[in-house]
């Protein structure tokens, strides 16, 4: 177990439809959340945003712009403890066809308000009502 935060991108996408980006993983006890994950060492966030989106779901990025930032120690729906620094953002994606790489059990894409219907990690509810609140409010 690491000793230190972590710092991590995510973002939540809205494609070509006006809909938003949710998946789940194993990782987060099968909770629903946006695809991100940790940055390298010497990798700028907004780089960290781009690889990951590639790595997790295929997706390219535009259009990124900052969102909030959170703090996650020892996450109740995480599977290890851990203690996490989220680095959040907004994005857009040209594309809706998702590639998912390992650790992406299922994908949806969903309007910006039933996101909140979803069972979501208890990180990505504060992200979507943001997006609701500055973006489709």
């Amino acid at each position: 177990m690491a000793r230190y935060p972590i710092p991590t991108v995510g973002a939540l996408v809205r494609g070509p439809s006006g809909r938003v980006l949710l998946v789940r993983t194993t990782k987060w006890r099968g909770r629903w959340g946006v695809p991100g994950g940790k940055v390298d060492w010497g990798e700028r966030l907004e780089d960290a945003l781009l690889r990951e989106f590639r790595e997790e779901v295929g997706l390219a990025l535009e259009s990124v712009e900052w969102a909030l930032f959170q703090e996650a120690v020892f996450p109740p729906d995480f599977h290890e403890p851990m203690h996490f620094l989220l680095f959040n953002y907004f994005a857009v994606s040209p594309g809706e066809e998702v590639v998912p790489n390992e650790e992406i059990v299922e994908w949806a894409w969903t309007p910006p308000r039933a996101a909140l219907d979803y069972p979501l990690n208890v990180h990505t509810t504060p992200l979507v009502e943001r997006y609701l609140e500055v973006k489709d409010g």
